[in-house]
């Protein structure tokens, strides 16, 4: 019998994790992960980009949990000796008709409380010298990180703590009672007080096996990525990112060199036919069908029929994925690129065709479903497994002389 039971052993599901021994060092703890290992998807497919929350409107989840998180993932990484940099990012305007747009994030910046700075073009070269902009927006604090290897300290710290990580373990039904949850797994059943829902990609199916019908499904875009070739890493000395477009909600393509020192350029985001399809051939049925005959997703598709369209094109044309490169670095050739892996984004999606613009907790009797936590969740984790743990009520029976808060 545990007390906590936390469905997903992504970044979110560990940090939670950590979170409730802060507020309960006495509690039994068991992360229940599918796969062989922690950090098999989202997080192991991630850029790796520690966020600022320039972008998020002011008030957000994800606004507030990227700004402290930023600052948490980066105590963090000092503390346990774990890779970083902070770099900075630079966030280039390359037409006339960007700037009033670069002028509206750079005031958006301000409302969330960072310390940015906007910069001519001057500037600009003297931090990326092979980009072509009119002006730009410097933002000191991004920076850049391996979320593997944080997720694995997490996972480490966990089991130090007294808590179990149960791998190669999928959920299959989750029966909800008054003062426990009884988990049926691949592996057997788990018996817990209390359930936490991070399964990501799979979340809102999680949630539903709880019976929880909620008014959003997960809808997986993959984002494909190139890497330059060695002798073309030159070209991006830190993060370059586009002025995103105000009618599309992705972020556009990038630059981001790696904390391995690679140089990602990338992504695009079209519509995955699988929920874990990291390649263009990955295909299920059952996820696909429940895209198709969502309206929801009918909906967003024909409100970005354009913009959409233009992601496709980029996925099967290397030379349109330079061409929209070579707008923030014009030196750039289809030779100096080659693939890279993909990752998955899960995004939720309402009924009305509208995406949930921040992270989404849903509170059950005896369980906590996060139902959409995709970027910048691994920069917020941090704060977001505080806020799960925040949540947990003191009136149940978890609140017992042995879980002292």
């Amino acid at each position: 019998m545990f007390d906590f039971a936390i469905v997903g052993g992504g970044i979110v599901g560990l940090s939670t994790g950590m979170a409730i021994y802060e507020r309960f060092p006495n509690a039994k703890v068991v992360v229940i992960e599918k796969e062989p290992a922690v950090a098999q998807h989202q997080t192991g497919h991630n850029s790796g980009v520690i966020h600022s929350g320039i972008y998020y409107k002011p008030g957000s989840f994800k606004a507030r949990f990227a700004r402290q998180g930023s600052q948490s993932m980066r105590d963090f990484c000092q503390k346990y000796g774990i890779e970083h940099d902070i770099c900075g990012k630079v966030i280039v305007a390359t037409k006339q008709e960007e700037l009033p747009l670069l002028d509206n994030l750079y005031q958006r910046g301000l409302q969330n409380e960072l310390n940015i700075h906007k910069i001519g073009q001057d500037e600009l070269k003297e931090i990326e010298p092979h980009v072509n902009g009119l002006g730009a927006i410097r933002v000191p604090m991004a920076g850049i990180v391996n979320y593997l290897q944080v997720s694995e300290k997490f996972a480490e710290l966990i089991k130090e703590k007294g808590g179990e990580i149960r791998l190669n373990t999928k959920v299959e039904k989750i029966h909800e009672e008054s003062n426990q949850v009884t988990i049926e797994t691949s592996q057997g059943t788990i018996k817990a007080n209390m359930v936490i829902n991070c399964a990501g990609l799979h979340s809102d199916r999680v949630a539903a096996a709880a019976g929880y019908q909620t008014d959003m499904k997960i809808v997986p875009f993959r984002g494909e990525y190139f890497k330059l070739k060695p002798e073309k890493r030159y070209l991006v000395k830190n993060l370059i990112y586009p002025v995103p477009n105000p009618k599309f909600p992705f972020l556009g393509v990038h630059f981001t060199r790696m904390i391995s020192g690679e140089v990602d350029a990338g992504p695009n985001a079209v519509l995955s036919f699988k929920r874990e399809g990291y390649k263009k051939t990955d295909f299920n049925a059952k996820d696909l069908a429940e895209v198709l005959t969502y309206k929801g997703f009918w909906k967003l598709a024909s409100k970005f029929m354009k913009e959409g369209m233009e992601e496709y094109v980029r996925s099967f044309s290397k030379k349109q994925f330079t061409k929209s490169l070579q707008e923030l670095i014009p030196e750039i050739q289809e030779d100096d690129l080659i693939p890279a892996p993909a990752g998955v984004r899960a995004q939720a999606l309402k009924y009305d065709g509208n995406m949930v613009d921040d992270f989404h907790i849903i509170m059950g009797k005896q369980s906590i479903h996060v139902c959409n936590a995709p970027s910048p969740a691994a920069t917020a984790s941090i704060e977001i497994g505080k806020e799960v743990v925040k949540r947990i009520p003191v009136q149940t029976n978890l609140i017992e002389s042995k879980l002292i808060i």
